[in-house]
């Protein structure tokens, strides 16, 4: 079976729908933007999110940034943010990751969060998001990697790990699924996906202080759970979860035509 798209994920993830969580992940978004850009007002800046799904962060976001504009592969998804929110500067439309709808060095900020493991090239999805930012614009990118204990969309420990043929068995196995969709990367590999991108890595930033960047619901300060996701996000950043400020270098100057996918 060829890598595709799940074109379903939210009938298969109803988490996307939990409007209280997804409200908190927009919560951090802000604030990461805000501590980067430190006195640009947001409400000057075009935003588009990649993977924007249930459309529920983007409503967030909406209250903050100047424009919003959310894609997503999944039509459901998509109908259900359009039926969900309305807002003058808030726009939902059907698009794909690897494809954008977007003019070359036309967004101030693009959002990619927890998206790179679905699409099926990642390095198109990442040249995309390049293109279409503005020189000094910035990607709010967060996502796992793959050296993971415990498999987050399954549940299963050592998953992402596995080779490809041995991944698909196992979620076969244990009863999950027919085959594995998501592809983490390593550490290493990420950081060659974003080579083109000045990385500004906020994940320690956020670990450190859960209450300035609104992650305290997961991480209480204090804790020897924050403790050790310190320690880990300091000491071993290979094997944490990530939040990174993409930055497309100012000095930046492409071909109209040689990213953009016909």
């Amino acid at each position: 079976m060829t890598r595709n798209y799940q074109y379903n994920y939210s009938s298969i993830r109803p988490s996307v729908f939990d409007r209280e969580q997804r409200e908190k992940k927009g919560r951090t978004i802000v604030l990461v933007c805000k501590d980067f850009f430190k006195s640009t007002d947001l409400s000057r800046l075009k935003l588009l999110d990649v993977g924007s799904s249930s459309g529920i962060i983007d409503n967030y976001l909406a209250d903050y940034f100047g424009g919003v504009s959310g894609i997503d592969i999944d039509e459901a998804a998509m109908a259900h943010a359009r039926a969900a929110f309305n807002k003058e500067n808030l726009h939902f439309a059907r698009g794909d990751a690897m494809q954008l709808d977007a003019a070359d060095c036309s967004v101030d900020v693009v959002v990619c969060s927890h998206v790179y493991e679905h699409v099926p090239d990642a390095k198109k999805m990442f040249d995309e998001i390049f293109r279409v930012l503005k020189p000094g614009g910035f990607c709010y990118f967060s996502g796992n990697n793959r050296m993971m204990i415990i498999e987050p969309h399954y549940r299963l420990p050592f998953l992402s790990l596995l080779p490809r043929p041995l991944a698909h068995l196992y979620i076969r196995l244990a009863g999950r699924g027919n085959y594995y969709h998501e592809k983490h990367v390593t550490y290493w590999a990420l950081q060659k996906l974003c080579e083109a991108f000045d990385i500004f890595d906020y994940s320690a930033r956020v670990i450190t202080d859960p209450d300035k960047f609104g992650i305290s619901y997961l991480l209480e300060k204090g804790t020897l759970k924050w403790r050790a996701a310190k320690f880990f996000a300091r000491h071993i950043k290979w094997a944490t979860p990530h939040i990174w400020i993409l930055q497309k270098p100012e000095s930046t100057h492409i071909n109209a035509n040689a990213n953009h996918p016909e």
